[in-house]
């Protein structure tokens, strides 16, 4: 199928460069595997970076290729060539830096062509004495400017392969003319196209595809392999195999690859159940909010078929879907979130992000970096997603975040995938994201109090569409003015979901609710019963909704200082038992309620 292939940026320079360069330094991508093309010009790939190294050295007329791992040293290539310089080392023997500079001294100096490739150079300040290292640092940077060069072929060339570029000091390649620093980066999409080439026909299915079934694979599953590297995707490969998974199943060898596991909750939803009992539930326990409902469903909805941005991309890897609750504080914002978790069967997640306005906010989501303290532990978002990645994740009050934080929502609805200060790649594509805001409800004041700038409206169609429309262009304005992250918003989309102030109609339901509550607490768990009369229910309902401004948790709170506290006291003064029935009477005095209880007969 191949006859495009070209080898990688950072390969093509050291090509062109061994002529002019006496060592390169390369980092990154550095433990995969890499691609190349034979002679024959079928495209193969090596499973080391030595391996691939010494491709571009054959092809550039050297004959082998000395390769340290911090202790060992071994050879690859004409062992025969090699004894012009040293003697080979013998297998298992300690070789130790000192013995390193000599041979590398020695190595740039020889008109034998060959090269020195020193792997985990990062990793020798931690395994070898500090002396030892600072003076082979020291002995390589003289010898990158020693270094012998022969007319018409250039230097010996040394290679150091780092993690990072930061891990060698900078004195070494800063305004250095013969080294050149090389990064090493994941592999784009040709190269993951020539390694999907190279091991499709081992997936069940492939041989049997025509020519144009097969580039359509290949392209898909190099589109679902974004961001990972070379060595991934044999992998996936390799899990198609045991897993028996064909070629029109690729998309879900990957996912259980990326999240580790194989079950999918999404597949085992009751969607008649959905159907038919959704809205009715959701309804029933988030009182008042119909049309926050509806919108919400719509979105779920999408989400159980994967179908959230698939009109941008048939791959996308990004979110399950997103949606932004925005209103008054008490209003069920919470509660609905909770409820379609438990719509969707997945586990829930919730993050007070009043509590990451600080400047540290990113290493507490994502975990502290290598040498840090606490970098043992993870980052607190990044954990929990990786422990459950079937997640729904509510970011309460997203406004009182630490503005740094938007560069990691965006990565999220943007990639679907977050790396943590451990280095682990963790996978967001299988959940739901909710943010939630009073932006355009409320504003602080310097003494920190909040005071209103949306009242309810009156309920008439028109005037709550004017409530809605303040509310999502105070959101529109905080992004794109408060934050200049427009970008953040475009990616939420139309998915704003307005919740509507309690009204007192909705008060009543949700008073009416929250007594239920209580009063079937007490006879499911301590088997007491407890009745009130009409006029007593009444007035304990004028009472817990005669301030809405709260919401229906303010209701909740007055309800649980009139009543659910006197009641508590009540029960311990006539020692009620088990299987004991009393009747609530309520009086009201001075502005206080009375409660006492007697005993039904």
């Amino acid at each position: 199928m191949t006859s495009d292939f070209q080898a990688p940026k950072w390969a093509r320079e050291i090509e062109r460069f061994i002529g002019v360069k006496s060592q390169f330094i390369l980092w990154g991508n550095v433990h995969d595997v890499y691609p190349y093309q034979t002679a024959d010009g079928v495209v193969d790939y090596v499973s080391t970076l030595g391996e691939y190294l010494q491709v571009i050295l054959r092809q550039a007329g050297y004959s082998h290729l000395w390769q340290y791992e911090p202790f060992n040293l071994s050879l690859l290539g004409d062992k025969e060539r090699a004894k012009e310089i040293a003697a080979p080392p013998e297998e298992g023997a300690v070789v130790i830096l000192p013995d390193l500079s000599a041979l590398a001294a020695k190595l740039v100096q020889a008109t034998t062509p060959a090269a020195l490739l020193i792997n985990h150079a990062s990793r020798l300040p931690g395994l070898c004495p500090r002396e030892h290292v600072e003076q082979f640092y020291y002995n390589l940077f003289n010898l990158s400017l020693k270094a012998r060069h022969r007319k018409g072929r250039g230097f010996n060339p040394i290679f150091l392969v780092m993690d990072k570029d930061s891990d060698l000091p900078l004195w070494y390649s800063q305004d250095n003319p013969r080294v050149r620093v090389l990064p090493l980066p994941k592999p784009d999409h040709s190269i993951r196209r020539h390694i999907i080439e190279k091991d499709g026909p081992k997936i069940s299915g492939f041989n049997g595809l025509d020519e144009n079934n097969r580039k359509e694979f290949v392209s898909l599953f190099g589109d679902q392999t974004g961001g990972l590297f070379a060595s991934e995707i044999i992998s996936i490969r390799r899990l198609a195999e045991a897993d028996k998974l064909e070629t029109t199943k690729i998309a879900e060898a990957v996912r259980r690859y990326k999240l580790g596991i194989p079950d999918n909750p999404w597949d085992k939803l009751d969607l008649a159940s959905i159907k038919k009992k959704a809205r009715m539930d959701l309804t029933r326990k988030v009182i008042g909010q119909e049309t926050a409902v509806d919108h919400s469903l719509k979105i779920v909805k999408r989400s159980i078929f994967g179908l959230s941005g698939a009109q941008f991309s048939p791959t996308a890897q990004r979110p399950k879907g997103v949606m932004f609750f925005a209103g008054p504080t008490g209003v069920g914002k919470t509660e609905l979130a909770k409820c379609l978790a438990d719509l969707t069967a997945t586990h829930f997640i919730r993050f007070d992000m009043s509590e990451f306005n600080g400047e540290h906010a990113v290493q507490r989501l994502l975990g502290a970096p290598p040498s840090y303290v606490g970098f043992e532990g993870g980052g607190e978002l990044t954990n929990a997603v990786k422990q459950n990645p079937f997640s729904l994740i509510l970011f309460d009050e997203i406004e009182k975040a630490h503005p740094r934080l938007m560069d990691i929502f965006l990565q999220i609805l943007d990639d679907g995938r977050l790396t943590s200060g451990r280095g682990e790649t963790v996978y967001f594509s299988e959940t739901l994201i909710i943010f939630t805001s009073n932006l355009g409800v409320y504003q602080e004041t310097a003494d920190g109090r909040r005071e209103p700038l949306t009242m309810p409206a009156e309920e008439d169609a028109e005037a709550i569409l004017a409530v809605r429309k303040k509310i999502t262009n105070a959101i529109s304005d905080f992004f794109i003015s408060r934050l200049n992250r427009p970008e953040i918003l475009n990616r939420i989309g139309p998915n704003i979901v307005v919740f509507d102030f309690i009204r007192p109609k909705v008060a009543e339901g949700i008073f009416e609710k929250m007594l239920n509550n209580v009063l079937n607490k007490l006879r499911d768990n301590n088997k007491i019963n407890i009745t009130l009369g009409d006029d007593d229910k009444r007035l304990l309902g004028e009472v817990a909704c005669h301030d809405l401004s709260m919401g229906g948790r303010g209701i909740g709170n007055t309800l649980e200082q009139v009543f659910v506290n006197p009641l508590a006291e009540e029960l311990l003064e006539v020692e009620a038992k088990a299987g004991k029935s009393y009747t609530c009477r309520l009086s009201q005095e001075n502005g206080q309620i009375i409660l006492s209880l007697d005993e039904a007969g």
